[in-house]
């Protein structure tokens, strides 16, 4: 059985844990550099479930990674096991424009102030966010902003001084199963982008550095400045062995 030590071990975290939102980024920065933000399951139709015996099993004994309902789910589970106070909250992706549907599971946790952690949103913020401050917070690749309205706190990301939505929540808190049927509609809508193309992304050295391998290229964001360069489709699995210690499941 997994247990908390295993994963830190796994995220190479090996300081002391307080309960504080110094510890909670660390924690956090920590994830993000180690276990991959990826879709392989899903794009090589291999399963994939959301309850934390799988995702903990498959991130710690796999050395995988996964999507938000896999890490911010097995990430929600180490924070409870180390005493954090966590509520898992359900989001509506709005990258692609409005959407009502929860198709994306994020963290709350209750410190001083109720923060928003995520480590399941790709190149996002990387740093505990402050749920009820007004105004633009470092999130520490950008700036980031919380609007209110009667559906919910949309969490926006400032793009030349204009806030762009990214997902929005009501701070309700929801059980891992709840996103059972989010994750089975996800990962079987052969039109959706989780099935068109592979990808994995992790943070270099806990951020804000990056490096991302797409399904025609590998990408490094470094000093905020990004290059890519072209992959051959024989060199991909040697590229996710070389940047991201893993290896591509069979298909199912």
């Amino acid at each position: 059985m997994i247990s908390a030590h295993d994963y830190l071990a796994r995220i190479g975290f090996d300081g002391a844990v307080n309960l504080d939102v110094a510890t909670l980024e660390r924690l956090q920065r920590a994830h993000l550099t180690a276990v991959p933000f990826e879709n392989l399951n899903v794009f090589h139709r291999a399963g994939v479930r959301t309850d934390t015996e799988w995702s903990t099993t498959k991130i710690v004994e796999g050395g995988r990674g996964g999507w938000c309902f896999e890490n911010n789910g097995a990430f929600g589970w180490l924070l409870e096991e180390l005493g954090f106070t966590v509520r898992r909250l359900g989001a509506a992706v709005l990258l692609g424009g409005p959407n009502q549907v929860i198709d994306h599971l994020c963290i709350e946790v209750e410190l001083d102030q109720p923060y928003l952690v995520d480590v399941g949103f790709g190149d996002s913020f990387i740093r505990p966010l402050v749920l009820n401050q007004p105004g633009e917070q470092d999130g520490g690749t950008g700036s980031f902003e919380f609007l209110n309205s009667p559906q919910g706190l949309t969490l926006t990301e400032h793009e030349d001084g204009v806030p762009a939505a990214r997902y929005r929540f009501k701070r309700v808190a929801h059980r891992q199963s709840d996103f059972d049927s989010a994750s089975e509609r996800l990962s079987t809508d052969e039109s959706g982008h989780w099935l068109q193309n592979p990808f994995a992304t992790r943070l270099i050295d806990g951020g804000p550095d990056r490096v991302t391998l797409l399904g025609d290229r590998l990408k490094f964001t470094r000093a905020g400045v990004v290059t890519e360069t072209p992959v051959a489709q024989e060199d991909w699995d040697d590229l996710l062995w070389e940047w991201f210690a893993m290896r591509s499941p069979a298909s199912g």
